[in-house]
């Protein structure tokens, strides 16, 4: 075990498997340029050649469309996407191409593509560069997808990804890129579908999916200073989803909240109260929900402050459900500035 950045993790990932695997080839845009995706691709065109490790042209549609073809050659590419805004243009072939095949072809026809698609925030990249969408590939058979919050998963969820024969998408949000975590060398995988508390609690459930998952656990840690003990249940895996851990949390709890960056309508976040009503679980208060407002991300990073749910928003939710009328402990923002996508 060794401390590792999310970034490098990923990195690992991506070795342990280009390594193992002649049939895998990473390729996007800026693959081996000099800041190599946030260093998730840091020395792997070195050592492994410009023929499995390369860049590519401004052309989503297309790219796809030829991981597609590769991986009906016995080939399983890898794709980066430094931002999830431009795999819009690739809809069709991932949603009418990719995560249909396997049903249209009788289970014959394998599509083992990964997408890794970059969201977030950061220092103003505003309406059209700093979406999520995860809710979107959510929505879609076939489509396994996971927003991993940790280095350990990170590296783990990727490599389950591309070891499967599913088309996956694996959402990465960029503030994480910098979080450190001991991460075991060599290979392991993370499977979908299972969600992991992240901190245990008895008071109020908090659910959250990728980088809120650390903004969850901070509110978490100032709650714990007045009493109050939250569970914080990190979903990774969004499809398939793990419903069953969110209602065992849910009946020990009885109170809900649920984080999402993502806006409200046709959510993860509704999918997961949801859930929770269906069950017939019973709740000592109703569900609450943070998400975006319905409305694009702004651009000036002062709104952007307003527009994210933070810890204080977590923090001050759960001590509603409590009914508890009393001051959080100051909790700030995170230390570590990003610094910018390229």
């Amino acid at each position: 075990m060794r401390g590792v950045k999310y970034s490098e993790a990923i990195r690992d990932a991506l070795a342990v498997k280009l390594a193992e695997d002649p049939s895998v080839f990473v390729l996007g845009l800026g693959v081996p340029d000099p800041k190599v995706v946030f260093g998730s691709t840091a020395g792997l065109a070195e050592e492994f050649g410009s023929k499995r490790v390369f860049d590519t042209p401004a052309c989503e549609n297309a790219t796809v469309a030829l991981m597609i073809g590769a991986a009906q050659q016995g080939m399983r590419p890898v794709m980066v996407n430094q931002r999830v805004d431009f795999t819009l243009l690739a809809l069709d072939q991932i949603v009418n191409h990719a995560a249909k095949w396997r049903w249209m072809f009788g289970d014959v026809q394998k599509v083992p593509i990964v997408i890794r698609m970059i969201v977030g925030r950061g220092w103003g990249q505003g309406p059209q560069h700093s979406q999520s969408m995860h809710a979107l590939f959510a929505h879609i058979p076939g489509l396994k997808v996971a927003a991993p919050a940790s280095p350990y998963d990170a590296k783990g969820l990727l490599i389950s990804a591309m070891e499967g024969d599913d088309p996956a998408v694996i959402i990465e949000h960029r503030r994480l890129y910098d979080l450190v975590e001991d991460v075991p060398s060599g290979r392991y995988a993370v499977p979908f579908g299972q969600a992991k508390t992240v901190r245990e609690g008895s008071d109020v459930t908090v659910v959250a999916t990728s980088q809120m998952v650390v903004e969850a656990q901070r509110a978490a840690k100032a709650l714990g200073e007045v009493g109050v003990s939250a569970e914080v249940i990190d979903l990774r895996s969004l499809r398939p989803l793990d419903t069953a851990a969110v209602v065992d949390s849910v009946r020990k709890t009885a109170r809900l909240v649920v984080v999402d960056a993502d806006w409200r309508h046709a959510s993860v976040s509704a999918e997961v109260v949801a859930a929770v009503a269906e069950a017939g679980v019973p709740l000592a208060a109703p569900p609450a929900r943070l998400t975006w407002p319905e409305a694009p991300a702004p651009t000036a990073a002062s709104l952007e402050d307003e527009y994210y749910p933070s810890p204080e928003d977590i923090g001050r939710t759960a001590l509603r459900q409590m009914g508890l009328d009393v001051e959080l402990p100051a909790i700030g923002d995170v230390p570590a500035a990003f610094h910018g996508p390229f």
